[in-house]
Protein backbone atom coordinates (compact mmCIF):
# COMPACT_ATOMS: atom_id res chain seq x y z
CA UNK A 1 0.00 0.00 0.00
CA UNK A 2 1.23 3.37 -0.42
CA UNK A 3 1.57 5.45 2.62
CA UNK A 4 -0.43 8.62 2.87
CA UNK A 5 1.74 10.15 5.75
CA UNK A 6 4.62 10.26 2.41
CA UNK A 7 3.01 11.86 -0.40
CA UNK A 8 3.88 14.97 -1.05
CA UNK A 9 1.93 18.33 -0.50
CA UNK A 10 1.76 21.75 -1.70
CA UNK A 11 0.73 24.42 0.04
CA UNK A 12 0.69 27.84 -2.33
CA UNK A 13 4.36 27.20 -3.98
CA UNK A 14 6.03 25.49 -0.71
CA UNK A 15 6.13 21.84 -2.46
CA UNK A 16 6.79 19.63 0.93
CA UNK A 17 7.88 15.80 0.17
CA UNK A 18 5.39 14.19 3.15
CA UNK A 19 3.13 15.54 5.71
CA UNK A 20 5.04 15.40 8.51
CA UNK A 21 5.98 18.96 10.30
CA UNK A 22 8.15 19.37 13.14
CA UNK A 23 6.25 21.39 15.89
CA UNK A 24 7.76 24.89 17.00
CA UNK A 25 9.44 23.88 20.80
CA UNK A 26 10.54 27.01 22.72
CA UNK A 27 13.88 26.15 24.28
CA UNK A 28 14.17 28.88 26.87
CA UNK A 29 17.87 29.58 25.47
CA UNK A 30 18.36 32.89 23.44
CA UNK A 31 20.29 36.02 24.75
CA UNK A 32 18.20 39.23 24.50
CA UNK A 33 15.91 37.58 22.10
CA UNK A 34 18.74 36.30 19.58
CA UNK A 35 19.23 32.46 19.19
CA UNK A 36 22.33 30.93 20.09
CA UNK A 37 24.59 27.74 19.43
CA UNK A 38 21.96 25.93 21.37
CA UNK A 39 19.05 26.01 18.99
CA UNK A 40 21.69 25.72 15.88
CA UNK A 41 22.54 22.73 17.25
CA UNK A 42 18.90 21.84 18.05
CA UNK A 43 17.54 22.94 14.47
CA UNK A 44 20.35 21.54 12.84
CA UNK A 45 19.25 17.84 14.17
CA UNK A 46 15.99 18.35 13.74
CA UNK A 47 16.32 19.69 9.81
CA UNK A 48 17.18 16.07 9.02
CA UNK A 49 15.07 14.04 11.09
CA UNK A 50 13.25 13.13 7.59
CA UNK A 51 10.22 15.51 8.35
CA UNK A 52 9.41 17.78 5.39
CA UNK A 53 8.95 20.92 7.13
CA UNK A 54 10.95 22.23 10.19
CA UNK A 55 8.68 25.03 12.10
CA UNK A 56 11.08 27.49 14.46
CA UNK A 57 10.35 27.69 17.93
CA UNK A 58 7.96 30.66 18.90
CA UNK A 59 9.39 34.02 18.46
CA UNK A 60 8.35 37.08 19.21
CA UNK A 61 7.63 40.55 17.91
CA UNK A 62 9.03 42.90 21.01
CA UNK A 63 10.99 42.38 23.96
CA UNK A 64 7.79 42.01 26.49
CA UNK A 65 6.18 39.79 24.29
CA UNK A 66 8.69 36.94 25.17
CA UNK A 67 7.40 34.14 28.19
CA UNK A 68 10.98 33.99 29.33
CA UNK A 69 13.79 36.07 29.14
CA UNK A 70 15.36 33.31 27.45
CA UNK A 71 12.82 33.43 24.74
CA UNK A 72 13.87 33.93 20.70
CA UNK A 73 12.88 36.99 19.35
CA UNK A 74 12.47 38.92 15.65
CA UNK A 75 12.50 42.72 16.93
CA UNK A 76 16.18 44.32 16.44
CA UNK A 77 18.86 43.68 13.51
CA UNK A 78 20.79 41.03 16.42
CA UNK A 79 17.99 39.48 16.35
CA UNK A 80 17.95 38.64 12.44
CA UNK A 81 21.37 38.28 12.21
CA UNK A 82 21.39 35.52 14.92
CA UNK A 83 18.50 34.03 13.42
CA UNK A 84 19.88 34.26 10.06
CA UNK A 85 22.90 32.07 11.12
CA UNK A 86 20.77 29.54 12.38
CA UNK A 87 18.31 29.25 9.50
CA UNK A 88 21.99 29.41 6.85
CA UNK A 89 23.04 26.16 9.11
CA UNK A 90 20.02 24.76 8.34
CA UNK A 91 20.01 25.21 4.59
CA UNK A 92 23.30 24.16 4.21
CA UNK A 93 23.27 20.91 5.77
CA UNK A 94 19.43 20.17 6.40
CA UNK A 95 16.56 18.52 4.22
CA UNK A 96 13.84 20.15 5.78
CA UNK A 97 11.76 23.06 4.90
CA UNK A 98 11.75 25.70 7.23
CA UNK A 99 9.00 27.68 8.78
CA UNK A 100 8.76 30.29 11.54
CA UNK A 101 5.85 30.65 14.07
CA UNK A 102 5.45 34.64 15.35
CA UNK A 103 3.78 35.76 18.14
CA UNK A 104 3.54 37.52 21.79
CA UNK A 105 3.25 35.56 24.98
CA UNK A 106 0.90 38.38 26.01
CA UNK A 107 0.08 37.81 30.21
CA UNK A 108 2.06 34.90 29.97
CA UNK A 109 5.26 36.73 29.64
CA UNK A 110 7.51 37.85 31.84
CA UNK A 111 8.08 33.93 33.51
CA UNK A 112 11.43 32.13 34.74
CA UNK A 113 12.37 28.75 32.30
CA UNK A 114 10.34 26.03 32.97
CA UNK A 115 13.25 23.80 34.84
CA UNK A 116 13.24 27.11 37.21
CA UNK A 117 9.92 26.62 37.82
CA UNK A 118 8.68 28.81 35.48
CA UNK A 119 7.13 31.40 37.90
CA UNK A 120 6.42 34.80 37.36
CA UNK A 121 9.10 37.29 38.02
CA UNK A 122 8.50 40.56 38.67
CA UNK A 123 10.12 43.20 37.02
CA UNK A 124 12.81 43.72 40.17
CA UNK A 125 13.33 39.75 39.39
CA UNK A 126 14.52 40.57 35.97
CA UNK A 127 10.89 40.93 34.00
CA UNK A 128 8.69 43.29 33.31
CA UNK A 129 5.15 43.89 33.51
CA UNK A 130 2.99 42.12 30.66
CA UNK A 131 0.29 43.46 28.62
CA UNK A 132 -2.92 41.82 27.58
CA UNK A 133 -6.23 42.74 26.36
CA UNK A 134 -7.52 43.08 30.16
CA UNK A 135 -6.01 43.57 32.96
CA UNK A 136 -7.08 39.82 33.89
CA UNK A 137 -4.15 37.83 35.48
CA UNK A 138 -3.87 33.89 34.31
CA UNK A 139 -4.91 32.80 37.91
CA UNK A 140 -3.49 33.09 41.49
CA UNK A 141 -0.09 34.37 42.14
CA UNK A 142 0.22 34.93 38.63
CA UNK A 143 1.22 38.94 37.32
CA UNK A 144 -1.26 41.41 36.38
CA UNK A 145 -1.10 42.29 33.38
CA UNK A 146 -1.90 46.06 31.99
CA UNK A 147 -4.56 46.04 29.23
CA UNK A 148 -3.65 47.73 25.89
CA UNK A 149 -4.88 50.93 24.62
CA UNK A 150 -6.36 50.91 20.89
CA UNK A 151 -2.98 52.51 20.02
CA UNK A 152 -0.77 49.89 21.32
CA UNK A 153 -2.82 47.59 19.37
CA UNK A 154 -2.47 49.24 16.53
CA UNK A 155 1.46 48.89 17.01
CA UNK A 156 1.32 45.30 18.08
CA UNK A 157 -0.23 44.62 14.21
CA UNK A 158 2.87 46.65 12.83
CA UNK A 159 5.44 44.90 15.10
CA UNK A 160 4.02 41.71 13.83
CA UNK A 161 4.41 43.06 9.86
CA UNK A 162 7.97 44.44 10.48
CA UNK A 163 8.99 40.84 12.06
CA UNK A 164 7.82 39.42 8.83
CA UNK A 165 9.94 41.44 6.86
CA UNK A 166 12.47 40.28 8.87
CA UNK A 167 11.77 36.75 8.26
CA UNK A 168 11.22 37.23 4.64
CA UNK A 169 14.93 38.77 4.43
CA UNK A 170 16.13 35.62 6.58
CA UNK A 171 14.78 33.37 3.59
CA UNK A 172 11.80 30.70 5.46
CA UNK A 173 9.61 29.41 3.53
CA UNK A 174 6.62 29.68 5.56
CA UNK A 175 5.14 31.55 8.54
CA UNK A 176 3.03 30.30 11.24
CA UNK A 177 0.93 32.64 13.65
CA UNK A 178 0.71 31.71 17.24
CA UNK A 179 -2.88 32.40 18.55
CA UNK A 180 -2.84 29.54 20.66
CA UNK A 181 -2.13 27.99 24.62
CA UNK A 182 -3.14 31.57 26.17
CA UNK A 183 -1.31 33.60 24.82
CA UNK A 184 -1.75 37.24 22.86
CA UNK A 185 -4.39 36.65 20.12
CA UNK A 186 -5.76 33.50 22.14
CA UNK A 187 -6.60 36.25 25.05
CA UNK A 188 -8.20 38.63 22.69
CA UNK A 189 -10.09 35.45 21.05
CA UNK A 190 -11.76 34.02 24.40
CA UNK A 191 -13.90 35.79 26.66
CA UNK A 192 -12.40 34.34 29.92
CA UNK A 193 -9.78 37.14 29.38
CA UNK A 194 -10.98 39.33 27.07
CA UNK A 195 -13.40 41.83 28.85
CA UNK A 196 -12.83 44.81 26.75
CA UNK A 197 -15.81 47.13 25.97
CA UNK A 198 -14.56 48.57 22.90
CA UNK A 199 -14.32 47.49 19.61
CA UNK A 200 -11.85 44.83 20.29
CA UNK A 201 -14.09 42.93 23.12
CA UNK A 202 -17.88 41.70 23.30
CA UNK A 203 -19.26 39.91 20.56
CA UNK A 204 -17.31 37.69 18.57
CA UNK A 205 -16.51 39.68 15.93
CA UNK A 206 -15.05 42.15 17.72
CA UNK A 207 -12.69 39.62 20.07
CA UNK A 208 -11.43 38.09 16.23
CA UNK A 209 -10.62 41.63 15.22
CA UNK A 210 -6.92 41.62 16.79
CA UNK A 211 -5.97 38.45 15.57
CA UNK A 212 -7.24 39.19 11.88
CA UNK A 213 -5.45 42.25 11.99
CA UNK A 214 -2.30 40.68 12.53
CA UNK A 215 -3.04 38.23 9.76
CA UNK A 216 -3.66 40.15 7.23
CA UNK A 217 -0.50 42.76 8.20
CA UNK A 218 1.24 39.68 8.23
CA UNK A 219 -0.33 38.04 4.69
CA UNK A 220 0.03 41.61 3.21
CA UNK A 221 4.19 41.83 4.26
CA UNK A 222 4.70 38.35 3.05
CA UNK A 223 5.46 37.36 -0.31
CA UNK A 224 2.25 36.44 -2.00
CA UNK A 225 3.88 32.45 -2.96
CA UNK A 226 4.54 31.90 0.27
CA UNK A 227 2.41 30.39 2.88
CA UNK A 228 1.13 31.75 6.30
CA UNK A 229 -0.57 29.27 8.89
CA UNK A 230 -2.10 30.06 12.03
CA UNK A 231 -1.74 27.86 15.80
CA UNK A 232 -5.24 27.65 17.36
CA UNK A 233 -6.49 26.34 20.48
CA UNK A 234 -9.66 25.15 19.85
CA UNK A 235 -11.20 25.53 23.01
CA UNK A 236 -9.96 26.83 26.41
CA UNK A 237 -10.97 23.17 28.21
CA UNK A 238 -13.36 25.79 30.60
CA UNK A 239 -16.81 26.38 31.30
CA UNK A 240 -17.72 30.07 29.45
CA UNK A 241 -14.52 29.98 26.87
CA UNK A 242 -13.65 29.95 23.50
CA UNK A 243 -14.94 26.56 21.80
CA UNK A 244 -14.61 24.52 18.34
CA UNK A 245 -17.78 26.37 16.65
CA UNK A 246 -15.88 29.73 17.33
CA UNK A 247 -12.93 28.26 15.98
CA UNK A 248 -14.92 27.61 13.21
CA UNK A 249 -15.72 31.20 12.29
CA UNK A 250 -12.19 32.03 12.81
CA UNK A 251 -10.94 30.44 10.46
CA UNK A 252 -13.43 31.02 7.98
CA UNK A 253 -12.31 34.48 8.62
CA UNK A 254 -8.74 33.61 8.34
CA UNK A 255 -9.28 31.58 5.10
CA UNK A 256 -10.98 34.85 3.18
CA UNK A 257 -7.88 36.44 4.13
CA UNK A 258 -5.53 34.23 2.56
CA UNK A 259 -4.95 31.46 5.39
CA UNK A 260 -2.99 28.09 4.04
CA UNK A 261 -3.73 26.63 7.03
CA UNK A 262 -5.18 25.94 10.64
CA UNK A 263 -3.19 24.17 13.30
CA UNK A 264 -5.54 22.59 15.50
CA UNK A 265 -4.41 22.96 18.63
CA UNK A 266 -6.61 23.25 22.16
CA UNK A 267 -6.17 24.69 26.00
CA UNK A 268 -3.57 27.20 27.66
CA UNK A 269 -5.26 29.58 28.86
CA UNK A 270 -6.67 29.20 32.18
CA UNK A 271 -5.34 27.15 35.16
CA UNK A 272 -8.68 25.98 35.66
CA UNK A 273 -8.97 23.55 32.41
CA UNK A 274 -10.19 20.56 32.25
CA UNK A 275 -8.27 18.13 29.52
CA UNK A 276 -9.17 14.61 28.57
CA UNK A 277 -5.73 13.68 27.40
CA UNK A 278 -5.70 10.68 25.14
CA UNK A 279 -3.87 9.40 22.17
CA UNK A 280 -4.59 12.10 19.55
CA UNK A 281 -7.21 13.91 21.44
CA UNK A 282 -7.30 16.49 19.59
CA UNK A 283 -7.44 15.39 16.17
CA UNK A 284 -11.17 15.51 16.14
CA UNK A 285 -10.98 19.62 16.08
CA UNK A 286 -8.66 19.39 12.81
CA UNK A 287 -11.40 17.25 11.10
CA UNK A 288 -14.02 19.47 12.40
CA UNK A 289 -12.39 22.49 10.74
CA UNK A 290 -11.12 20.95 7.75
CA UNK A 291 -15.00 19.62 7.25
CA UNK A 292 -16.23 22.57 7.82
CA UNK A 293 -13.91 25.24 6.15
CA UNK A 294 -12.13 23.51 3.67
CA UNK A 295 -9.11 24.46 4.15
CA UNK A 296 -5.81 22.86 4.72
CA UNK A 297 -5.06 21.51 9.12
CA UNK A 298 -2.23 19.94 11.03
CA UNK A 299 -3.40 17.91 13.67
CA UNK A 300 -1.16 17.76 16.71
CA UNK A 301 -1.44 16.20 20.30
CA UNK A 302 0.16 13.03 21.46
CA UNK A 303 0.49 11.44 18.25
CA UNK A 304 3.10 9.27 18.58
CA UNK A 305 3.03 6.29 16.18
CA UNK A 306 3.39 6.25 12.95
CA UNK A 307 0.37 4.16 11.97
CA UNK A 308 -1.65 6.18 13.95
CA UNK A 309 -0.17 8.96 12.34
CA UNK A 310 -1.02 7.35 8.92
CA UNK A 311 -4.14 6.73 9.85
CA UNK A 312 -5.38 10.14 10.82
CA UNK A 313 -3.95 11.36 7.15
CA UNK A 314 -5.24 8.38 5.48
CA UNK A 315 -8.81 8.56 6.78
CA UNK A 316 -9.06 12.62 5.37
CA UNK A 317 -9.27 13.74 9.50
CA UNK A 318 -6.47 16.11 8.93
CA UNK A 319 -3.16 16.95 5.86
CA UNK A 320 -0.60 16.77 7.91
CA UNK A 321 0.17 15.60 11.73
CA UNK A 322 2.96 17.57 13.75
CA UNK A 323 4.68 16.10 16.73
CA UNK A 324 7.50 17.87 19.24
CA UNK A 325 7.88 15.48 21.77
CA UNK A 326 8.27 12.43 19.92
CA UNK A 327 10.92 14.59 17.60
CA UNK A 328 12.96 15.18 20.97
CA UNK A 329 12.83 11.60 22.06
CA UNK A 330 13.99 10.16 18.56
CA UNK A 331 14.92 12.86 16.11
CA UNK A 332 14.87 10.47 13.42
CA UNK A 333 11.05 9.92 13.93
CA UNK A 334 10.29 10.25 10.48
CA UNK A 335 12.90 8.03 9.19
CA UNK A 336 11.72 5.07 11.35
CA UNK A 337 8.24 5.85 10.29
CA UNK A 338 8.60 5.83 6.47
CA UNK A 339 9.98 2.24 7.31
CA UNK A 340 7.24 0.75 9.16
CA UNK A 341 5.00 1.81 6.63
CA UNK A 342 7.05 1.01 3.68
CA UNK A 343 8.54 3.87 2.13
CA UNK A 344 12.36 4.42 2.29
CA UNK A 345 13.27 7.45 3.72
CA UNK A 346 15.47 10.82 2.76
CA UNK A 347 18.59 10.69 4.13
CA UNK A 348 21.56 12.24 3.59
CA UNK A 349 24.67 10.49 2.42
CA UNK A 350 26.75 10.85 5.63
CA UNK A 351 23.70 9.05 7.32
CA UNK A 352 24.02 6.28 4.79
CA UNK A 353 26.38 3.54 6.48
CA UNK A 354 23.70 3.96 9.75
CA UNK A 355 21.39 1.09 7.79
CA UNK A 356 20.97 -1.91 9.76
CA UNK A 357 22.99 -4.94 9.25
CA UNK A 358 19.51 -7.39 8.81
CA UNK A 359 17.97 -4.14 7.04
CA UNK A 360 20.17 -3.21 3.85
CA UNK A 361 17.06 -2.44 2.21
CA UNK A 362 15.67 0.49 3.91
CA UNK A 363 17.91 3.46 2.55
CA UNK A 364 17.27 2.09 -1.62
CA UNK A 365 19.49 1.69 -3.98
CA UNK A 366 22.05 4.79 -2.64
CA UNK A 367 25.34 2.94 -1.52
CA UNK A 368 27.70 4.57 0.50
CA UNK A 369 31.22 3.15 0.62
CA UNK A 370 32.87 1.66 3.73
CA UNK A 371 36.01 3.03 4.86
Amino acid sequence: MTSKLFQPIKLRDLALENRIMVSPMCQYSAVDGCMTDWQLAHLGMLANSGAALLCFEMTDVEPIGRITPGCSGLYSDANETALARVVAHCRTYGQAKLGLQLAHAGRKASTAAPWAAGKSLAPEDGGWQPVAPSAIAMGEGELVPRALSRAEIKALVAKFADSTRRAERIGFDAIELHSAHGYLMHEFLSPLSNRRDDEYGGILDNRMRFPLEVFAAVRAAWPDHKPIGVRVSCTDWAEGGWDIEQTVAFARELKKLGCDWIDASSGGLVKNQVIPVSPGYQVQFAERIRADVGIATIAIGLITEARQAEKIVAEGRSDMVALARGFLWDPRWAWHAAIELGVTPHMPPQYLRARPAARADVFGERQHARK
